[in-house]
């Protein structure tokens, strides 16, 4: 069974994001969605609200698991018997940071492997950072994240 992670603290969960996940539906037989627990940083979003909102966006997908996680990525592969990290690249800068931890990553597990996927143009743009800046200066931001996620920004 091939079975992937794709890391991040989805907060919130944008449609990058999810384009992303759902590329990546036919190459992996389940993706688990893992929600980076850091207990130092406060959020738009707290971490079950995020697993809840993500998992309403997947809740007619049996290829979509939503979990937290805290501690290293390789670790959290291998407690869900994951071999590959799925992580998405939208410029020349998520490359080069996204490359060292991948080396990283391969140095502590060597049996996992990395998949980037390339953003679409139409995503490229998009990232939690800007959508949370955006939110919280009233702007709309339904363009920018799937519908089942403001709802339970709005909540």
């Amino acid at each position: 069974m091939r079975i992937a992670v794709f890391p991040g603290s989805f907060d919130p969960f944008t449609l990058a994001h999810k384009d992303l996940v759902d590329r990546s539906l036919s190459l992996f037989d389940k993706i688990y969605i893992a929600i980076g627990v850091n207990s130092s940083k406060k959020g738009l979003m707290a971490f079950e609200k995020r697993k809840s909102a993500i998992e309403s966006v997947y809740v007619n997908s049996d290829q979509v698991i939503v979990g937290l996680f805290s501690g290293l990525t390789v670790d959290y592969c291998s407690s869900v018997g994951a071999r590959f990290i799925l992580r998405g690249l939208r410029n020349a800068n998520d490359l080069i940071y996204e490359d060292a931890i991948a080396q990283n990553n391969l140095i502590l597990a060597p049996h996992i492997e990395t998949y980037f996927l390339l953003s679409r143009s139409g995503t490229a743009h998009i990232s939690s950072t800007i959508v949370r800046d955006i939110l919280a200066n009233g702007g709309a931001i339904d363009r920018l994240v799937p519908q089942e996620v403001i709802d339970f920004i709005e909540d």
